[in-house]
């Protein structure tokens, strides 16, 4: 590890799950722009829905998600008759039109859920759109919510992939997170799908976090690869207590620094890739059999705000508080604050309160960006065939960053722009560089690393 090169590029910059990011969105962008979109989904477009759960009954200190902890379960039955009214209004839209080929169920911890509610949630999606008989289903489990009738309830609205968050099997690490989850209760819940047919399960690590050791990491890898996941993501702590204030109760002072976050994830990576699985973008691996690592070799990759993904859809379809969307025309969220979320839909409308109107300009450097975050690197003859003339500006970017570039991470070679092996840990700050947003307004992002 090359303590210069890293520090260098481990400044902080987006995790670009989407292009522009989260913090350039909106507000000319409103309920009725986000209506008169949907509508405009023309008759057999395919669309992803992401359903937003935004509670959880113990709040991890580590999330950077929208959620909310509670010990009730009323708030959640106020929130699920609002989501069905979204549900409805949004299938009054553009539903009958729409095949649904991919439905991920989010949180927060969708499986706080009663088991009642988990299928008259997955009855009413079926009921108001058109889903696909090989439709993907996934769902975020909280290993300790499961129990038999969760288990029986996943299986009858159809789960086909299964997503559990590891972070670290260490105890003191678990501690220091507030997420006390064991191997055993892992493992359970992993043998659980499986016997119900759940064909894909992914498992998420974390790098980066309290206490966190290269010892640790690599008994939370060699304990995680016993379970012979389909799908590995390994991400690095996002340490943001401005934005999400319950960070601050982890103690700073006990975050490994970027030199030693990247030896963790190194160390990981290495027994992984050992063990037979295939390197998807900076952060995922996969069996070779899995449809992700498919992607990953045909360069069908994607990025959204799931992370890496095989989502071809046409739109993907936001449904829930905070929930966002992307359909051909932008981007739009809706209001994260359950309470209000709550009061706009039951007043019979949407919920958007931000979004973000692409231009052609916007779609290019999005479509380089993805490229870069998905392949490592992008053609110049494919750019100037998508988007013509316009394209020639950000060719000249790259050529300049490419001939200026005296660390080896960024190379032209031939008709490709390549972010080559010594530049890949640091490829989200490579992808800014496309990024004509990022100098614009205050917002604060995780360090590169």
């Amino acid at each position: 590890m090359d303590r210069t090169l890293i520090e260098t590029y481990s400044a902080p910059v987006p995790r670009y799950t989407s292009y522009p990011t989260a913090p350039h969105f909106n507000a000319a962008i409103s309920a009725t722009t986000y209506g008169s979109w949907l509508r405009a989904l023309p008759e057999g477009a395919s669309a992803s829905l992401y359903v937003h759960i935004p509670y959880c009954d113990r709040l991890c200190w580590f999330c950077a998600c929208h959620t909310k902890q509670t010990r009730r379960y009323d708030p959640v039955e106020r929130y699920l008759k609002a989501l069905n009214c979204e549900i409805d209004t949004t299938a009054l839209l553009c539903g009958s039109r729409l095949i649904i080929r991919a439905l991920h169920l989010g949180g927060g911890s969708p499986t706080m859920l009663t088991p009642t509610d988990l299928m008259s949630l997955g009855a009413r999606l079926r009921e108001k759109f058109s889903f696909a008989g090989d439709a993907e289903i996934s769902v975020e489990i909280d290993p300790n919510d499961m129990d038999e009738a969760r288990f029986d309830a996943l299986a009858a609205i159809g789960m086909t992939r299964a997503s559990l968050g590891v972070q670290d099997f260490d105890e003191r690490v678990q501690k220091a997170i507030n997420r006390e989850q064991s191997f055993e209760q892992t493992k359970a819940v992993v043998d659980a799908v499986r016997t119900r047919g759940v064909r894909s399960v992914n498992l998420d690590m974390l790098y980066g976090l309290p206490h966190q050791t290269l010892a640790s990491i690599v008994a939370t890898t060699q304990k995680l690869l016993s379970l012979r996941p389909d799908r590995i993501a390994l991400f690095g702590y996002a340490h943001v207590p401005w934005m999400k204030k319950h960070q601050t109760m982890i103690d700073e002072a006990r975050l490994p620094d970027a030199v030693a976050r990247l030896e963790q994830a190194a160390a990981a990576a290495e027994l992984i890739l050992a063990a037979g699985y295939e390197a998807v973008g900076m952060d995922h691996f996969a069996l070779p059999s899995d449809s992700l690592a498919a992607a990953a070799r045909s360069g069908t990759l994607r990025r959204n705000f799931q992370g890496y993904t095989t989502d071809q859809a046409d739109a993907l379809i936001g449904l829930g508080a905070s929930s966002i969307g992307l359909l051909p025309h932008g981007y739009v969220q809706n209001m994260p604050a359950t309470g209000e979320y709550e009061r706009r839909v039951h007043s019979g409308g949407l919920a958007t309160v931000r979004g973000f109107a692409l231009s052609n300009a916007d779609r290019m450097r999005a479509w380089v960006i993805e490229r870069l975050m998905c392949d490592f690197a992008f053609s110049r003859c494919e750019l100037l065939s998508r988007f013509g003339e316009p394209a020639r500006a950000v060719i000249t970017e790259a050529e300049l960053l490419a001939a200026g570039d005296r660390d080896g991470i960024f190379a032209r070679l031939g008709n490709r722009f390549v972010v080559t092996e010594r530049g890949k840990p640091f490829v989200r700050s490579i992808a800014a560089h496309f990024d004509v947003y990022l100098g614009r307004g205050t917002a604060r992002h995780s360090v590169a690393v």
